[in-house]
């Protein structure tokens, strides 16, 4: 029988792509281009109802917020300080009404006056369901932060707590908690707030370039938590072909986050919480935490096959916890 995409999956999918590309071109979620005066990173996401977003749980002005942060994160998680520019890809059903597209944009605008840019151009056409493709333009900046360049000894930092998102996904759909917990009225807020209108970690970016020690050399690698933690620290130790190894007592966890472990299953793969995750010599990673309040060194780079581990040497698998799911 013909193999689908759905039997092999996003990743399978993506590494069979890789053949078609140059080395290393999608090892990061932007593409860069070579400009006269100053490089440029691409990055596209495209975002389908249903899938990336349902109206059920989020209104218009969300869903365009979510559109231009998302790939703000990955433009921001690969060092660009500034956005400049977005195109908007539309497919709409005909039946949709002009107020809804409106406020899809008023809330693309709302994102771009947080992170930068303007929207440039795009397209659209009709089709059975909502979808939004937003190509994002931004100058490329020291240090290029991409995933192949972590070495061993480094620290690696979280710039903010993880969970919250798929904790807000959890509540604004009635899904069934990982235990059976009270939770505080302003964690509910901060989860559905994280869910609703993520943001990207510009001003993270910005303390780790202010906190560089002189004498550090300007390496760092990076990527954002769109797809987990967990997911993103192994993107890092298979592309710069390491391990990591992560401290069980300093997971990036909310003041208020549930003390039950059955709980950090969303923490460590609940996916769309968009902080940065950076591999850092040590005397930078100590440096970020002075100037961020937000960051956790949460473990580090070591040699070996590029895997993840618990620091009792116990392998972490990666688990599919999102209610929305690619294939």
């Amino acid at each position: 029988m013909p193999i689908t995409i759905r039997d092999i999956g996003e990743i399978e999918l993506i590494n069979r792509l890789k053949r078609f590309m140059r080395s290393d071109q999608i090892n990061d979620d932007v593409a860069e281009i070579k400009a006269l005066n100053k490089n440029l990173l691409v990055n596209t996401d495209l975002l389908v109802e249903e899938i990336h977003f349902s109206e059920k749980i989020s209104n218009a002005q969300d869903i365009g917020w979510k559109s231009i942060a998302v790939n703000a994160s990955d433009l921001i998680c690969s060092g660009s300080e500034n956005i400049t520019s977005f195109t908007v890809g539309l497919v709409l059903p005909p039946n949709t009404h002009w107020e809804w597209v409106e406020n899809l944009y008023i809330g693309m605008h709302k994102a771009m006056k947080v992170f930068g840019g303007e929207i440039i151009g795009g397209d659209c056409t009709a089709g059975d369901i909502k979808m939004i493709a937003i190509t994002a333009f931004g100058e490329m900046n020291q240090p290029r932060l991409h995933r192949g360049n972590a070495l061993p000894g480094d620290y690696i930092v979280s710039t903010g707590f993880h969970g919250l998102s798929r904790l807000g996904l959890a509540l604004l759909t009635s899904e069934k908690l990982p235990s059976e917990v009270k939770l505080s009225p302003s964690l509910i807020s901060r989860a559905i707030k994280a869910h609703k209108r993520p943001q990207a970690a510009i001003e993270a970016l910005r303390a780790l370039n202010a906190s560089r020690p002189d004498s550090t050399m300007l390496r760092a690698a990076g990527t954002d938590s769109s797809d987990g933690l967990l997911q993103s620290v192994k993107g890092i130790c298979e592309s710069s072909n390491c391990q990591a190894v992560l401290l069980k007592d300093a997971l990036p966890k909310d003041p208020e986050w549930p003390k039950d472990l059955n709980w950090n299953k969303w923490l460590l793969n609940g996916g769309e919480d968009y902080q940065m995750i950076l591999s850092l010599p040590q005397n930078w990673a100590k440096a970020l935490l002075k100037k961020l309040k937000s960051a956790r060194i949460i473990g580090f780079i070591k040699k070996g096959r590029p895997v993840v581990l618990w620091d009792n040497s116990e392998e972490i698998k990666v688990e599919k916890l999102s209610l929305f799911q690619h294939f």
